[in-house]
């Protein structure tokens, strides 16, 4: 015990020793690094004013492609970063690769450091102009103010480099070159204390058979290509790239097999796994997609793979291989009793010994069945020999007279409905027709016995699987291989086929202990089973295609920065140079210039709103006030008597027929617990309204309202909020509106027209149910008759499928003005499983045609919009403008009405059905 004991903690010294090795060598790369920084910062300061005019124009850049196809309207809430949120990656075309690597790669604290240090010297001419974009777009994702930064500039040299600009790239490519990229520019004098290679990679030992000899030499790797097809986890898959064939140990007297090996020598601190999803398919010419299900865990520990260990797993890769035979033996033995019989249908074979038994025991008859009548109840008249057929009456029966008859006067009378029980008994189940008792003693006993011994070898069989399936799952579980864990760092998913999808990251936390979701300029938290339920691949089309594990067991690699004298973290503008602090305040100055811009417009356009609110009371509101004047002789009494007929107007349930909101606006502000001024100043307005001023009476009503709303103090009330109360109203009446023409259009058979006033109604109302569950139209009205207009999506498949030219062009357009930003708008907040099934139903419908023979100028707009089908979450949606719509209260009161009449069309129906 003492040496084991002594031998455990040998091979824990030493681990610790390798692991200190690791860092010490890494940190003096990073020391090596940042002495050239000190040295050329002389080189940096010429750069400054390079910095400075990159700042201008990737401001200018955001704010033009930000602003595109919206004009100025967007709010700033979508420009600006919320506290301690990371920062997105604006897509520029085609890029969310460039997106879900970097982010990867940024979101580790030590290489984030060797960027932002780097010492940009004229001695890498090759790579400068990259590094220079790279460290700019790192610091802006640290401290800039934007929720998302634009990163044209790096990106454009890379697709130099890839010689196209316009195919999605591929990114296994990309991140090859971009780490042979980074090896160059840190390339110093010691090739060995390169950080990019200490940091990214490892290298292993290739053994093989040669004339009877092991030889084995060493190699160098970066990313580690796995195979997926033919494996369940990512356990199984390094087995499979480990050992190829089989080779024996040098010191076994058995003949030795060809093969290869492979043990990993070094490993290095980050560990990215290459799962090869896409394999060219021969027959068909062309890249395929494997969607085969992957699991992979959170921690994987690699002891088991390391060449230290070669003795060790060798004699457990043979016990595991003994295990497995011994488990498939015990699991065609268990299916033998599971599926018994040598028919095409099979039963188990325990249920079959009961059902035997079941008939054995069962009363048999002597009557055959052929025997039984079909209808007894057709029998009136039983044979005089059977007495069981006649109705038996001890006490006699009587006419109609009520003279007693005599049992030869007695009738049977069959009475189908009353009978208790039939003229003959028949078993309900099939029985023997006659068994004697020793029989029956013989065969109960027999199948008694052997149903017992079943029941009892399937037990053993299913203890014995659980204990080698539980062996199997220890094998490797043991402290001795526990010693080199690595922790999941991120996660790269590629959604769609081969030749065209999309991707996105997720990257955990190791801050707040959570998962980030970095999907372009959308970055979410999430959680590990929508990870599992994207990445495992096989139930959708999304799939892990690259996984990014980090060695546990060296902090360093996830610490913050910290302040030498004081020991603190740093964040933010804090942790960055001084030179690219300062280009990071000229972007966020530029960002509050276009603020103030924006804010100027903002407020001119209240202002104009202000200047019309009142004409817009004298449409809405002129016949209750004329009512009113003409009832009452006092403001008072009109005041009051309105204020109450809306307010019981407002405690009216809203239904399917009828919104009372539509009514008036004070209706839609009680429901809304408007504040007091701002209901009472609204029904003065009305009061005060000059082109009422028909007779005496209705004139000093007029004034004396006139004479109150200039009696309110601006300190009375805020206006602004005024404002906002009557423009959540008018935005109210305007859903409605949309909602209302596009069930018109739909019923018109106008169904691409339709889609497009549903998709605004939505957009519009999620607006004003962020604000409150009655500022709104019930969400599921709109949704429900957006599913049946998505139909469209029929229609476009089909023009697309024939790749007539025309037909091409007219899909698109209902792809691009339709379907897409009508799928965009659905995934944002909550979302019902109806909308999220007839979205990937639409996804499933375009990924099919990836692998369909078409013309090259037809698959290439294909592959144009399929991102955008698959990428939900952007940033912006832009909209086609419907027409001009009425939103009249009374005429959308009336419009209402005869939408929802029976013999109006479905949407009666649907509402209907939904309520």
């Amino acid at each position: 015990m003492p040496e084991e004991t002594t031998k455990a903690n040998n091979e824990r010294n030493t681990s610790n020793t390798q692991n200190g090795a690791a860092k010490d060598d890494l940190q003096t790369a990073i020391e090596l690094s940042l002495q050239e920084s000190q040295q050329a910062e002389a080189e940096q300061r010429e750069l400054h004013r390079a910095l400075e005019v990159s700042a201008e124009e990737n401001a200018a850049c955001v704010k033009r492609k930000r602003c595109e196809g919206s004009g100025e309207s967007c709010s700033p809430a979508d420009w600006i970063r919320q506290e301690d949120c990371p920062v997105g990656i604006r897509n520029v075309g085609n890029t969310c690769w460039f997106s879900a690597v970097i982010q990867s790669l940024f979101h580790l604290p030590v290489f984030r450091r060797l960027v932002l240090n780097y010492c940009l010297s004229e001695r890498e001419k090759r790579n400068i102009a990259f590094m220079q974009e790279l460290r700019c777009l790192f610091a802006l994702m640290v401290g800039s103010n934007r929720r998302f930064v634009d990163p044209s500039a790096a990106v454009e040299l890379l697709r130099d480099a890839f010689r196209t600009s316009e195919a999605q790239q591929d990114v296994s490519e990309f991140t090859h070159k971009l780490l042979d990229w980074l090896e160059d520019a840190f390339q110093l004098a010691d090739k060995q204390n390169n950080p990019m290679v200490q940091l990214f990679y490892g290298t292993f030992v290739a053994e093989r058979l040669h004339e009877g000899k092991i030889m084995s030499n060493i190699e160098q790797f970066g990313q580690y290509p796995l195979q997926v097809n033919g494996f369940d986890d990512l356990d199984e898959c390094l087995e499979g790239a480990m050992v190829e064939g089989e080779i024996e140990s040098l010191h076994s007297e058995q003949t030795m097999s060809s093969g290869q090996e492979r043990w990993f020598s070094k490993l290095p601190p980050v560990l990215t796994f290459e799962l090869s999803r896409f394999e060219f398919n021969q027959s068909l010419g062309r890249p395929e997609k494997i969607h085969k299900k992957l699991e992979f865990p959170q921690v994987i520990y690699m002891d088991r793979y390391l060449h230290k260990n070669v003795d060790q797993t060798h004699g457990r890769r043979g016990e595991v291989k003994r295990l497995k035979d011994q488990l498939t033996v015990l699991q065609q033995k268990l299916e033998g009793y599971k599926n018994y019989g040598s028919g095409p249908t099979k039963y188990p074979l325990a249920d079959m010994l009961q059902y035997v038994l079941e008939y054995a025991t069962t009363k048999p008859t002597n009557v055959s069945p052929a025997s039984v009548p079909v209808n007894p109840a057709a029998h009136t008249e039983p044979s005089s020999g059977d007495s069981s057929q006649t109705e038996p009456d001890d006490a006699g029966s009587s006419d109609g007279s009520g003279c007693p008859q005599t049992a030869t006067q007695r009738t049977h009378i069959h009475k189908p409905f009353t009978q208790c029980r039939p003229p003959i008994e028949v078993p309900l189940q099939p029985a023997p027709h006659s068994v004697t008792e020793e029989e029956l003693y013989f065969v109960r006993s027999c199948l008694q016995r052997w149903r017992a011994e079943v029941e009892s070898t399937t037990n053993e069989l299913k203890a014995s699987i659980d204990k080698v399936s539980q062996a199997l799952e220890g094998m490797y579980s043991d402290n001795s291989l526990c010693q080199v864990p690595y922790r999941l760092h991120a996660v790269l998913v590629h959604e769609g086929q081969a030749s065209a999808g999309h991707y996105w990251a997720y990257i955990y936390d190791h801050a707040n202990k959570r998962w980030l979701k970095y999907n372009d300029v959308m970055v979410t938290e999430s959680t590990w089973e929508e990870l599992v339920r994207d990445s495992y691949g096989g139930m959708t089309n999304a799939s892990a295609y690259c996984l990014m594990y980090i060695n546990d067991k060296l902090p360093y690699l996830i610490a913050e920065d910290t302040d030498d004298e004081t020991g603190q973290a740093l964040k933010g503008m804090d942790s960055l140079p001084s030179i690219l602090r300062s280009y990071v305040r000229e972007d966020n100055r530029w960002l509050q210039q276009e603020l103030r811009e924006w804010e100027e417009q903002y407020c001119q356009a209240q202002h104009n709103k202000l200047l019309n609110i009142k004409l817009v009371y004298l449409v809405l509101y002129l016949a209750p006030c004329l009512f009113l004047w003409k009832s009452f002789g006092s403001l008072h009494q009109a005041f009051h008597e309105e204020y109450s007929r809306l307010y019981e107007l407002s405690q009216e349930e809203t239904t399917p027929q009828q919104d009372p909101r539509l009514q008036h606006v004070l209706v839609y502000f009680f429901q809304n617990q408007a504040p007091n001024p701002v209901i009472e100043r609204t029904l003065l307005e009305q009061f005060a309204d000059r082109n009422l001023s028909f007779d005496d009476r209705a004139i000093s009503i007029m004034r004396e309202a006139r004479s109150k709303i200039r009696l309110i103090k601006p300190e009375d009330m805020d206006m602004d909020e005024y404002l906002q109360w009557h423009d959540d109203y008018s935005m109210f009446k305007t859903v409605f509106a949309y909602l209302l023409t596009g069930l018109e259009q739909y019923q018109n058979g106008k169904i691409r027209e339709a889609l497009n006033y549903l998709a605004h109604a939505h957009q519009d109302n999620s607006v004003l149910l962020r604000k409150g569950e009655k500022k709104g139209v019930d969400q599921s009205l709109i949704a429900l008759y957006r599913r049946k207009c998505l139909k469209l999506n029929e229609k476009a498949a089909t023009l697309f499928k024939s790749q007539d030219e025309n037909d091409v062009a007219d899909a698109v357009t209902i792809m691009n003005e339709c379907i897409i930003p009508c799928m965009h708008l659905m995934v944002r907040g909550s979302i019902s499983q109806e909308d999220l099934d007839i979205i990937e139903l639409i996804r499933s419908c375009w990924c099919s045609y990836l692998g369909q023979d078409m013309d090259d100028s037809v698959q290439e707009k294909l592959s144009d919009f399929l991102p955008r089908v698959l990428d939900c979450s952007a940033e912006m949606v832009v909209l086609k403008e419907p027409p001009k719509v009425r939103n009249s209260p009374h005429d959308l009161c009336s419009r209402l009405t005869a939408v929802m009449e029976p013999q109006a069309g479905p949407f009666y129906y649907f509402i209907s059905k939904s309520m």
